[in-house]
């Protein structure tokens, strides 16, 4: 699970950081600090993958490369 990218960013609009794994679709979290919404992301991450195989989806492998940028 560690080899997913996760993107954390400020949120000016909710006025906290928000985390984001981009390889596992819909998986998000957020915290008042850097350091929390890194926590809940790999909460949000085993959560993800565990419902995943719970219903039989794909788990989509980690890249191990950082993501392109638009």
């Amino acid at each position: 699970m560690d080899k997913y990218e996760i993107i954390i960013y400020w949120s000016n609009e909710d006025k906290v950081f928000i985390a984001e794994a981009p390889e596992l679709p819909g998986c998000i979290a957020h915290g008042d600090t850097h350091e929390v919404a890194l926590i809940n992301i790999k909460t949000a991450m085993e959560l993800w993958m565990e419902t995943a195989k719970e219903f039989d989806d794909p788990i989509p492998a980690p890249k191990g490369q950082r993501l392109a940028f638009a």
